[in-house]
């Protein structure tokens, strides 16, 4: 197939095929060069032909300790779900070119170990790079993906290798497995961010048990809570058993909102805190209801206001998005970016509300993906409000990879680094690639002044 060949977003929708699925006559697209679609400033990985690395995704790039090369850590797979799961890491010493991947830890090809999935990175002012992960064990629950301890390996040269440390315990909550030898249903999917202290702080999402349910439910309905965990010594580069961790917010029933299909339960997940300028904490979360949610601590994590509709400005319009990650990342300037897919989990003929889905219509409606500019306002009941949407990155709704997804920018992450500010996105979870975001492309989104 050659480029010429690749549908068009018009041909796309007068096929109108469910997703995964290709009319006659209608092609996927060349997986060869589908990567160009986005226009990418940056490739970091196109996955060879060998599906066992063809999903890629929860790619989080970050400078090393002494800021000399670019870092990246991410989940990879043959194919999301499949079981096989693992981390990866790869180096850059401009930014641009990229090393290839290297193994770390999780299901290497042709054994049997257990996966590992979700690492996040945690830097102590010293340099050592702690890597924490999901870690699969011999007992599951929800999903062996999302289910597991949290395993811990750390680096006193730049990633080169890794020492695994032992398993960090994590407090049992009753929304967890009642037999407590059942792992906890936890991600955690952003880089952590600095709080009022100046301590390491992140969410993570907790799905309850399917233990606790009266009736077997998809995974898109299960109840999830979002909570928070604080790094109160790892500046100090402790050995992992001398970890302190706070785990937050202090009320047991974490952040909560409710599931429009099943009123009964919480869908508050992946939580993306930033800290304000007055020292308070501002976070947005995923959600069923086709709108991002917030909330806001006035006292480092402990305590949250009641969860609300997130909105351009106060009682403005509320930002629509359907149930996908929504990260919000504070710029070095002082002002945020917000990314969303800009509509309410309904588009065409693709809705996240019917009683049964027949495929996954998320494939479609996390995409394309926006940015919106935030500033900060003080003494408005939201604290940070926004310009009107911008497209970024569109994958005109070809799907590509193994999952058979038309997703893009979702398990993002940003940098700043050597005067370039770069988003840094999966394509489909199958191509990694970065996005110049310049000040050209915010300078006309303007932000309603208070």
């Amino acid at each position: 197939m050659t480029g010429k060949e690749l549908p068009t977003l018009d041909e796309l929708r007068a096929a109108g095929s469910p997703f995964g699925t290709t009319p006659p006559g209608v092609p996927k697209g060349d997986p060869a060069i589908e990567w160009q679609r986005s226009n990418p400033d940056i490739v970091v990985y196109l996955p060879p032909e060998d599906t066992y690395t063809g999903d890629n995704e929860h790619f989080l790039v970050f400078p090393s300790p002494q800021d000399d090369e670019l870092l990246a850590v991410w989940t990879q797979s043959s194919c999301e779900g499949r079981g096989d799961n693992h981390l990866v890491f790869a180096r850059s010493s401009d930014g641009k070119k990229w090393s290839e991947p290297q193994y770390v830890v999780g299901t290497e090809r042709g054994k049997q170990n257990l996966q590992a999935s979700w690492g996040f990175p945690v830097v102590a002012r010293d340099g050592r790079i702690y890597l924490f992960y999901t870690k699969e064990g011999p007992v599951s629950d929800n999903s062996r993906q999302g289910c597991g301890t949290m395993g811990c390996l750390y680096s006193d040269d730049i990633g080169r290798s890794w020492i695994h440390g032992c398993d960090i315990p994590m407090p049992r909550v009753k929304y967890d497995h009642p037999d407590p030898q059942v792992p906890k249903n936890w991600i955690v999917w952003q880089k952590p961010i600095r709080d009022a202290k100046g301590c390491w702080f992140v969410g993570y999402t907790l799905n309850t048990s399917v233990a606790h349910y009266s009736e077997k439910l998809p995974w898109w309905h299960w109840e999830n809570r979002a909570y928070f965990m604080r790094f109160e010594n790892i500046d100090d580069s402790p050995a992992p058993e001398d970890l302190r961790i706070t785990w937050l917010p202090d009320a047991e029933d974490g952040l909560t909102v409710p599931n429009p299909n099943k009123p009964e339960y919480s869908f508050a997940s992946e939580p993306a805190p930033v800290l304000l300028p007055d020292g308070r904490l501002f976070t947005v979360m995923r959600t069923m209801t086709g709108y991002i949610w917030y909330s806001v601590s006035d006292d480092n994590g402990h305590t949250w206001r009641p969860t609300e509709v997130l909105r351009y400005r106060d009682d403005g319009d509320p930002i629509a998005h359907p149930m996908s990650p929504c990260p919000l990342y504070m710029l070095d300037n002082g002002s945020y970016i917000l990314l969303f897919h800009n509509n309410p989990g309904v588009k065409g003929e693709h809705s996240l509300f019917t009683d049964k889905w027949s495929y996954n219509p998320l494939r479609f409606l996390r995409n394309p993906t926006y940015i919106a500019k935030g500033e900060f306002r003080p003494g408005a009941h939201q604290p940070i409000w926004f310009s009107r949407p911008k497209q970024i990155l569109d994958t005109d709704s070809v799907p590509v990879g193994p999952k058979a997804t038309a997703e893009i920018g979702t398990y993002t992450s940003l940098t700043e680094w050597r005067g370039q500010r770069v988003l840094w996105y999966p394509d489909r979870k199958y191509y990694l690639l970065g996005k110049l975001i310049t000040d050209d492309i915010l300078v006309d989104m303007r932000v309603p002044q208070a």
